[in-house]
Parts: C-alpha cells; structure tokens; sequence
C-alpha cells in the first residue's frame, strides 16, 4: 500500500510517495509549473491532485476525478503536514462517485 507525505518547512515544500519524490505529471495537466501546493483550491493543489491520483489510481481517472479530489481532500490538507494513504485516496474517489457534486 502507498502512502503519500507532504511536508512545509518556511517556503519549501516536499511531496513524496513511499519516501520518494512524486512526478507532478505536468504532461496530463499543467497546472502549476512551479510545484505543489495544498490547503487550498488553487492551481498549486490542482498539480497536487492530478499527480496524486495519476500515481495511484492511472491516468484516464485522475484526468476524471482530479478537480473533486482536489475540492474534497487537497484542500483541506492541514498546512504543515499531511499523510494521505492509497486506502484514504481509493475511498475519497469513491465516495465522490456515490455523491457527485451538484453542477
């Protein structure tokens, strides 16, 4: 199982999966090419997102879900540090599916 870790010290802000750096997928979606944010629902959380879900669930469905995902968890990520495992994520997307936002 995957866990995924972000961490803020002053302005740097690391994102890893198991202990590595995670890809922030600038090829699906380019939100965001100076890096990570979280805690919010801007364009850095937005990256977060989509790179996020690409790791852990594909492609084809992070482009789908990502925004929500986004809406739901990124942002409300405590500002320091959060730790997010596949488990939590495959839940989150989940629960999304059975109460989609009204448009």
């Amino acid at each position: 199982m995957k866990t995924y870790e972000g961490r803020r010290k002053g302005h740097v802000i690391s994102v890893t999966v198991d202990s590595y750096p995670l890809n922030p997928r600038l090829d699906l979606r380019n939100h965001s090419p100076t890096g990570f944010e979280w805690g919010y629902g801007g364009s850095g959380p937005a990256q977060l997102a989509i790179a996020i879900l690409a790791d852990c669930i594909g492609e084809q469905l992070a482009l789908l879900h990502y925004q929500e995902f986004k809406r739901l968890v990124v942002a409300a990520f405590a500002h320091e540090r959060w730790t997010l495992t596949e488990v939590e994520i495959r839940e989150a997307i989940s629960s999304a599916d059975k109460h989609p936002t009204p448009p």
